[in-house]
């Protein structure tokens, strides 16, 4: 099938990649230049593990990029809306992005003779694409949906760091249309997965995946709220969990306590549905409390830093892990960006090292002091914070020598304090 992609950020360079991979024609459309040069050069606007060797494999020959949006409607049979939908100041979605791309689509397909379906498949909170993006469709193309057009919400449920394979290897599949028509044409593209495809409502679509997120989100701010009181006591709060995990009706996934979550997902998605549950004058306390206790949960760290400290002003701190987790650049809501703005606010000589994230957090805090190793990192520092589930972190004998006070405090539980060569001053987070 002919597929066009409006947007080719995280959800929608991977989406294209892979429908690529699946056999489809796909044209890709953003208005940043230098991402659609990327794209047709076969580079990946993005970093994501086996994203850039999809690009050059299909590059020319299955995917091509471009910023003409009447081009991409004119060659595809289905669009898919793969744009941001970022927080507002109030913690509310931002639906701006969503409406221009939804504006210049009708547009478009005010030019096509022919059906076109339109499928959303950035993460709107449930209503949008029937009472937001159909009704701008419908006006700006001046055709009616179900009879020249269908209309779909197709939710991504993608690992950042595993998202190609999260793509070709999925557990479920989700399509909100209008229509058995739509249905159809989008389930079509999912045809080659081994995987039956569900047709819902869109909004039912819509709240699928913010359900599933907030559900993600509640169990590990319920564990690390487990993992505080357990700390109180001295009890070790991997061992209980552990336990708990195997507990069929619970699993072990989202159990691990530690720092909070982070990302382009849970805040945001979390924020929004209770943005919209409130908006429909109800009160979500339970999710409430999934924030706070998220929000909270890095200051824990500077607290353990300070009982064995007696000022930071002046001090050498090491911040090991700046992504919001490991196999990814990203530092969208990462929860080292608190800690670091305490460290500077209590004065402390901040230094930071992470294998992939340091360029994008250089335009976040630009005056602290990167290295480009651990070593180098570590070196004379008076303590150090692990605030990323990096692999390489996981040993530091040789490293930690170098430490001027070789004071670790554990934010993701990756050291086992027993197993190393040398000695040091631990603290877990929640252990």
């Amino acid at each position: 099938m002919r597929v066009s992609v409006i947007g080719t950020g995280y959800v929608g360079s991977v989406t294209a990649a892979c429908f690529a991979e699946l056999g489809h024609e796909v044209i890709c459309v953003d208005v940043d230049e230098k991402k659609v040069s990327m794209i047709n050069a076969g580079k990946a606007p993005i970093w994501e593990e086996g994203l850039e060797e999809l690009l050059k494999k299909h590059a020319e020959k299955r995917i091509i990029a471009t910023s003409d949006y009447d081009y991409a409607v004119q060659k595809s049979d289905i669009s898919f809306i793969c744009v941001g939908t970022p927080s507002d100041e109030k913690g509310n979605i931002d639906l701006s992005i969503v409406e221009s791309a939804a504006v210049s689509l009708g547009e478009a397909m005010s030019k096509k003779d022919h059906y076109h379906v339109v499928v959303v498949k950035s993460t709107v909170v449930p209503q949008t694409t029937e009472k937001f993006v159909l009704p701008l469709l419908e006006s700006y193309s001046g055709k009616k949906a179900s009879k020249d057009f269908g209309v779909a919400m197709n939710p991504e449920f993608l690992r950042e760091g595993k998202a190609v394979y999260d793509f070709m290897h999925p557990d479920k599949i989700v399509v909100g249309a209008i229509d058995e028509r739509t249905f159809f044409m989008v389930s079509e593209l999912y045809r080659r997965l081994n995987c039956n495809v569900t047709h819902t409502k869109p909004t039912t679509a819509e709240m699928i995946k913010y359900t599933n997120n907030a559900l993600l989100a509640t169990k590990i701010s319920f564990a690390n709220e487990i993992g505080n009181i357990c700390k109180k006591m001295g009890v070790d709060t991997y061992e209980v969990m552990e336990e708990v995990g195997k507990d069929y009706r619970i699993s072990p996934h989202f159990l691990n306590c530690g720092a909070g979550f982070g990302g382009s997902c849970f805040p945001k998605d979390v924020r929004a549905i209770i943005g919209k549950a409130e908006e429909l004058g109800y009160k979500p306390k339970l999710l409430r409390s999934v924030i706070e206790v998220n929000e909270e949960q890095p200051m824990y760290i500077i607290r353990l830093l300070s009982k064995k400290m007696d000022r930071l002003k002046g001090k050498r701190i090491t911040v090991l892990g700046l992504a919001f987790k490991n196999d990814t650049d990203d530092i969208r809501e990462s929860r080292s960006i608190p800690v670091i703005s305490e460290l500077l606010r209590q004065e402390a000589d901040v230094v930071a090292y992470d294998p992939m994230a340091m360029e994008h957090m250089k335009k976040v805090f630009p005056d602290i002091t990167y290295c480009n190793s651990v070593s180098k990192a570590l070196k004379d520092a008076d303590a150090c914070l692990i605030m990323t589930e990096w692999d390489q972190f996981r040993s530091l004998d040789k490293e930690f020598a170098e430490m001027k006070r070789p004071l670790i405090i554990d934010g993701r539980h990756l050291i086992n304090p027993k197993e190393l060569s040398v000695k040091i001053e631990y603290e877990g987070l929640c252990w």
